[in-house]
């Protein structure tokens, strides 16, 4: 038996019923660690330690609140005989063991001066052979304590000679402490090559509230364990509802393997895996939400399997993976490829997927799990990672310590020849190869800057002041494209002791919250603090008894601005129930992650325009999509049909369909000059909602979408300019314009209903946001907000020519008063 070269356990004997005989093989115990005030609580049958601390916000109350804190951990023991009924925590010598081991914990605490006073008792959880680890000393107070009771202990004989050997301890939340003796929602189970199912209490109807649950699962020794959750759905609040997963039979941090909450889809199933035979997983649902909760499938996987990672990679062109992936990566890996080429040649590394990120940790540092190559470390998440080699051989090393996996990495790799690299193309210095089109385009399409160094810059390009240009568009949007603010400066006429009204009207600047609407427009009071509620101005939230709110974008951000909390009444939108990767790469959507987008069919034609879900029975969309010269048959309701929760063109079948009983195009809609492009669309039959069908926020008249902030287009437009639709669901990134500069590039054609995009990445020839398609902006409230509904442009995507969208905040009024929303 040996441990692993990252401290981890490398296996832990479970002896069968034929293997009952008593040993003398060493004993490891995994021990919970409990501070807290009280002497006398109800968990004292844990193996627990506790100490009375006062919180500093109590030292003037009258009433002392117990301040618990939970510490957990490992001890390596010798001199002690093993019985298979150590496993069993309700047999007598599980008890006899476990009574003189917390005697002995108890001996170390009140050798400590400062900790006697406070600690009370301390409890065994589980008992288990052969294990080896490495201590982590996370707690130095209570270590300390622990360190010195050992060296006592070593330097004498009692408790049957039973000897400490090593130690871990780490801080741990209370509510994981179970009983050894626990039955309420407390499981042991044994993993087999067949897969087996466990579910959460309540599943799928919903978990009861206040749920506390642990399953410790086993395998034999030359075994690890795999455990994938098919359905995860419980409340998105990971500090009071969340499954934690450790790889060892104690709530010990130093051994986590994650911590998760929320729903996932399933295109991004959680799955997690042991570095060796043993797994605690939990479940606290600690608020009265309740939520259908997890089913979870596990199966061991063999040991040896595990560990074969990494090789000699020596094709021309290849693939490989973080291990087990798309599952988590296993804690404590070390995986070595050494990638070799042709002679002469060189190795162009990418990297599609990485994400190896842990809490706390510097992405700068990488000291605890990380990809290596070239003698740099990366972690932290990566949308890419491109790279090339210095010759024909380039080793990759990947590292998983003992505590917190991720998703790992999936990576590619192809030889080129350095004297011309990228036929056709242009060479970007990372190895990347783009298309010629790209280069000083004003993107950074590289990923180096490389495709943007030593630019002519054209007529539609501003000239950076470092010699990068950015599109003309991009200026006085209050975000430095350039890099040196060069494209921010000289965006206003006033001086640099005045205000700029939302007008443009310069005034003093002691006008600010004065509580006066100097601005004609109320521009100076808003998001003022101290500004009275009969103050109203454009920016201002209008509560529904008539006050006003001078805070920019007052509702659905959780906090009750108005005396009778309007500005968080309707806020049941802008969700997205699925738990989707914070960094998705490609274009296409992932099933769920737009619920509230939909495809309108007409007739026979299949796809042919966008529009939102907002209510169970109204959808938003554009009127030039219902008026069409020569056309008046595409005013007609029955030659409609709707599909939410879509994401296929080829799988309507998983979508709701529902025909329109409705249709409502805007009265002062200019087919000439695309003002006033809106229209409603009431269905026949109120959709359900579901996991991919929700409804997307509207914002009040008064909600505020700056320039240079990034939003989103999504739709099923052509893939390229006078090209066919797309099949599946597309995406984009764009970030909306300053009016003045796109009333510029446009020549003049913008109007107050209004607002225009750009794309943020180069290259992106494709018309992602159909007619009638949402614009979605993400607020720090964490509510996805409608800004525009896709309304004309010149051309798909051109470079430098900004998309048009239907100004959602001006046509808010409208809205409600046809749909009362």
């Amino acid at each position: 038996m040996r441990a692993g070269q990252n401290g981890n356990q490398e296996h832990i004997v479970f002896l069968t019923s034929k293997e009952k005989k008593s040993s003398s093989k060493k004993a490891v115990i995994l021990i919970g660690v409990l501070v807290g005030l009280f002497a006398v609580l109800s968990v004292a049958a844990f193996f627990v330690w506790f100490f009375v601390f006062r919180d500093a916000d109590s030292q003037n109350s009258k009433e002392l609140k117990p301040s618990v804190k939970l510490f957990s951990g490992q001890m390596k023991l010798t001199g002690m005989s093993y019985d298979q009924k150590l496993e069993e925590t309700t047999s007598q010598e599980f008890q006899d063991s476990a009574e003189k081991l917390e005697k002995l914990l108890g001996e170390y605490y009140q050798n400590d001066p400062l900790l006697t006073k406070y600690y009370t008792t301390s409890a065994v959880t589980a008992l288990v052979t052969d294990l080896e680890i490495v201590p982590e000393f996370s707690e130095e107070r209570v270590l300390d304590a622990l360190e010195k009771g050992v060296e006592v202990q070593r330097s004498r004989t009692s408790l049957n000679d039973i000897k400490v050997m090593e130690i871990t301890a780490s801080r741990t939340d209370p509510r994981l402490a179970r009983k050894p003796t626990a039955e309420d929602c407390f499981f042991r189970l044994e993993a087999v090559e067949d897969v087996q199912v466990f579910s959460s209490p309540g599943y799928p109807n919903g978990n009861p509230t206040k749920s506390y649950c642990q399953w410790q699962i086993r395998a034999s020794e030359e075994n690890t364990i795999s455990v994938s959750f098919p359905f995860f759905d419980i409340e998105d609040d990971c500090n009071n509802d969340f499954v934690s997963i450790f790889n060892s039979l104690s709530p010990d941090y130093s051994h986590a393997i994650t911590k998760q909450c929320g729903q996932r889809p399933p295109s991004n199933p959680l799955g997690v895996v042991s570095s060796g035979n043993i797994m605690l997983i939990n479940f606290i649902a600690d608020t009265l939400v309740q939520k259908p909760g997890f089913e979870a499938q596990y199966k061991v996987i063999p040991k040896a399997q595990v560990r074969q990672c990494g090789g000699d990679l020596t094709k021309s062109e290849g693939n490989f993976t973080s291990p087990l992936y798309p599952s988590f990566y296993p804690p404590g890996m070390d995986c070595k490829w050494t990638i070799k080429v042709s002679s002469g040649k060189k190795v162009r590394l990418s990297f599609n997927m990485f994400r190896m990120k842990e809490p706390g940790v510097d992405f700068r540092k990488c000291h605890k799990d990380y990809v290596e190559i070239m003698g740099k470390r990366y972690c932290g998440e990566m949308l890419s990672l491109a790279l090339t080699s210095e010759s024909n051989v380039v080793e990759v090393s990947f590292h998983s310590d003992r505590s917190y996996t991720d998703k790992g990495f999936k990576a590619e790799y192809s030889a080129f020849d350095p004297v011309n690299p990228c036929p056709d193309k242009f060479s970007c210095n990372n190895g990347i190869c783009i298309s010629k089109t790209l280069k000083c385009d004003g993107w950074n399409d590289c990923g180096d800057m490389s495709d943007e160094r030593n630019c002519r810059c054209e007529n539609d390009q501003f000239p950076c002041s470092n010699g990068l240009c950015k599109p003309i568009m991009w200026i006085c949007d209050h975000v430095n494209d350039c890099g040196d603010g060069s494209d921010e400066k000289h965006c206003t006429g006033c001086e640099p002791n005045e205000w700029q009204c939302g007008n443009g009207v310069c005034l003093p600047q002691d006008v600010i919250c004065n509580n006066m609407k100097d601005c004609a427009d109320g521009s100076d009071e808003a998001s003022c603090e101290t500004s009275p509620r009969n103050v109203c101005s454009d920016f201002s939230f209008k509560c529904a008894n008539g006050e006003c709110v001078n805070k920019v974008n007052a509702e659905c951000d959780r906090v009750n601005d108005c005396s009778d909390s309007s500005d968080e009444a309707y806020c049941q939108c802008g969700t997205r129930p699925y738990k989707l990767n914070r960094i998705v790469g490609g274009q296409n959507a992932e099933l769920g992650e737009w619920p509230w987008q939909v495809s309108l069919h007409f007739r026979t034609s299949g796809h042919v325009c966008g529009a939102s879900v907002i209510s169970e029975r109204w959808l938003l969309s554009t009127s030039h999509c219902f008026i069409v010269h020569n056309s008046p048959e595409n005013l007609v309701p029955a030659n409609w049909i709707t599909y939410s929760g879509l994401q296929s063109q080829f799988k309507t079948e998983d979508a709701q369909m529902r025909k329109v009983k409705r249709i409502v195009p805007h009265p002062d809609y200019n087919p000439i000059t695309n003002d006033y492009d809106i229209a409603l669309l009431e269905l026949s039959e109120p959709l359900e909602f579901s996991n991919t069908i929700q409804p997307i926020c509207l914002p009040s008249s008064s909600h505020v979408f700056p320039a240079g902030m990034s939003c989103w287009v999504t739709g099923w437009g052509a893939v390229r300019e006078g090209g066919m639709g797309a099949l599946v669901l597309q995406k984009a990134m764009v970030k909306i314009i300053n009016d003045t500069v796109c009333n510029t590039v446009t020549e003049g054609q913008i109007t107050s209903r209004m607002l225009c995009s750009g794309f943020l990445t180069g290259g992106i020839d494709a018309c992602q946001g159909d007619s009638g398609g949402p614009l979605s902006c993400f607020e720090e409230s964490g509510k996805w907000f409608q800004a525009g509904i896709v309304s004309w442009g010149e051309g798909c995507a051109r470079r430098n020519k900004p998309g048009v969208y239907s100004r959602v905040t001006k046509l808010r009024e409208w809205i409600k008063q046809e749909t009362n929303i």
